[in-house]
């Protein structure tokens, strides 16, 4: 089992930062069903003020690549990838067009 960890911005508003949470109490099974189908075995993404932090776990046929040429195929990801836009914006460090941004780790116990 192998895991990452990725930072993403919310913009720094309340009322996006509520609705983006609502979307994800509820999020659509479609997308629940491509992330699995993907090789994702555990999600979780948690929030400081506007920075989140994703911690996925993944099997053994996982790859960022599958998983991109995946979405780019889904029309319901495209349209949610599109809606969560509205709510997201890139960190300092993220090269132009890149969402979640990969990071590094530092320590480990």
């Amino acid at each position: 089992m192998k895991r990452y960890c990725l930072a993403l911005d919310l913009k720094n508003d309340p009322a996006l930062i509520a609705e983006y949470e609502a979307y994800h109490r509820a999020v659509w099974p479609e997308i629940l069903d491509s992330i699995r189908g993907a090789g994702v075995t555990a999600c979780e993404i948690y929030r400081a003020g506007n920075r989140m932090f994703m911690i996925m776990e993944v099997g053994p046929d996982f790859s960022f690549e599958r998983k991109a040429a995946m979405d780019a195929a889904n029309p319901k990801v495209q349209e949610w990838e599109t809606l969560m836009w509205n709510y997201q914006q890139a960190i300092p460090v993220a090269k132009p067009g890149e969402k979640w941004v990969m990071m590094d780790k530092v320590f480990s116990l």
